[in-house]
């Protein structure tokens, strides 16, 4: 499901030529073609899907070519020699046009030559959402019929790749099938949840539908699967509730629908930024934040998964393993990437209780600090876990350390610990990545001290 923002409609109905013609016997200025734009859907959902296919390129990336069923394709500036990237849009409750479409054919073609073909299926997707789903295999046989076309040209199979929204992923996910998972890529952004998450592979995206299938999740306790359905499912900050979007229901639209925009919204950053939004396989999310899966080893042999347009997505083995499940954390904002780090603290000795010590980083060009807090467990001296930053690490100046102290009401809690604490960034490979501060340090229940950080900056 991805509505778009209320009551906008972008229209590029009216690109009109004008030329001054100061000579007599110049020739007479040549026609431009009209730009083709989404339809917009009433209410009344009718029987026609009204499927229109529109063609972008970085010749003309603002005005799209309407490739018809008669269209000379290959006189429309399709170009048979390039990739070629369909985007579907997913379920359209009032029957207008995706507000994202255009960031995301402008970040494509401003990232890669490729064709861009938008897939417009605004009057099958409107009104009621069950009927939008019951819309899905009619509309994949009809672009499988597209695609039969371009494959006639001379494209290949292994060159296509689909972009699909909310439920537009599983509408790639039932072409895929019907290529016998040929095709090059399919990425899920969200893929819809509801009437998908106990469907059988066959009727969702699943890692069988491509070479490569990825899913971006953010919404997956709402809108969003919550289920793997590629052979890499990038589960951001958990999966759900994502930061920056309301959390209280009295934000109305933009809290039933931000989270499962968020997907879109990271594409394009990854597609328009250069700072990576890179993910690492774990078990679990708790796993994951508390530093267990710091290196990609198992299963990528320390190949990261990173979203955006690298092949396999920077996966090195082929074929990729199935349904791995990787996570990453964000900020709040474009461009969303941050450092992943590893902290760790190591106890002199041990205790006969869980220590808490809340670590926070500081830097001198970033207003906002970073906190998490790593836990050591009874009798046990090492506790670590992952925190994320803006800022490189060796733009950090200071970290923060306070030794939390136990919830004694009656009286003040003045016990100490001793321990040393280390640094690296994600992903760690070994032990020699590590940073730690130069002396042992004595934290104070309670009390926080500063330390300066000293890290080399990669070149």
């Amino acid at each position: 499901m991805s509505p778009g923002r209320w009551g906008r409609r972008l229209g590029w109905w009216g690109v009109l030529l004008w030329l001054s013609i100061g000579r007599s016997g110049s020739a007479p200025p040549t026609p431009q073609p009209k730009c083709a734009d989404f339809q917009n859907a009433s209410l009344l959902r009718g029987t026609n899907l009204k499927v229109q296919f529109l063609l972008f390129t970085s010749a003309n990336p603002s005005c799209g070519k309407l490739l018809t069923e008669n269209s000379d394709l290959q006189n429309s500036g399709f170009n048979v020699t390039l990739g070629t990237k369909l985007i579907i849009h997913g379920f359209r409750a009032l029957g207008t046009k995706p507000s994202w479409i255009d960031q995301v054919i402008g970040a494509l073609l401003r990232a890669a030559d490729v064709n861009v073909i938008a897939v417009d299926w605004v009057y099958g997707s409107t009104a009621a959402y069950f009927s939008a789903v019951d819309n899905v295999i009619k509309l994949g046989l009809d672009i499988s019929s597209f695609l039969k076309k371009l494959l006639m040209l001379g494209v290949s199979e292994s060159s296509v790749h689909i972009i699909g929204v909310s439920l537009g992923a599983h509408v790639g996910g039932m072409v895929g099938n019907f290529y016998q998972g040929r095709l090059g890529r399919i990425t899920g952004l969200d893929p819809a949840g509801p009437e998908y998450t106990r469907a059988s592979p066959e009727e969702r995206l699943d890692p069988g539908d491509a070479l490569f299938v990825e899913a971006i999740h953010t919404d997956t306790d709402n809108l969003g699967i919550r289920i793997p359905v590629g052979h890499v499912d990038y589960f951001v900050n958990g999966g759900q509730d994502q930061p920056g979007c309301p959390a209280f229901i009295y934000a109305g639209y933009s809290y039933l629908i931000c989270d499962h925009m968020r997907a879109v919204h990271l594409y394009i950053s990854a597609l328009e930024n250069s700072c990576p939004l890179t993910a690492f396989p774990c078990a679990s999310y708790k796993s994951f934040l508390a530093g267990e899966c710091v290196d990609c080893s198992n299963p990528f042999l320390l190949s990261c998964p990173r979203i955006g347009l690298l092949e396999q997505g920077g996966i090195k083995i082929k074929p990729p393993p199935k349904e791995v499940r990787v996570y990453l954390l964000t900020t709040s904002q474009a461009p969303y990437c941050v450092h992943h780090s590893l902290v760790e603290f190591l106890l002199q000795e041990p205790r006969n209780k869980e220590t808490n010590i809340e670590v926070t980083f500081l830097s001198s060009n970033v207003t906002t600090s970073t906190k998490i807090t790593v836990t050591i467990p009874k009798e046990r001296v090492h506790g670590k876990g992952v925190i994320a930053h803006i800022s490189p690490p060796c733009q950090i100046n200071q970290v923060k350390l306070k030794f939390r102290s136990s919830t004694r009401v009656w009286r003040k809690d003045r016990s100490s610990v001793v321990g040393t604490f280390c640094i690296a960034s994600l992903p760690v490979s070994n032990n020699d990545h590590m940073v730690c501060l130069p002396e042992p340090v004595t934290l104070q229940a309670g009390v926080a001290t500063l330390h300066d950080m000293n890290i080399s900056c990669l070149v």
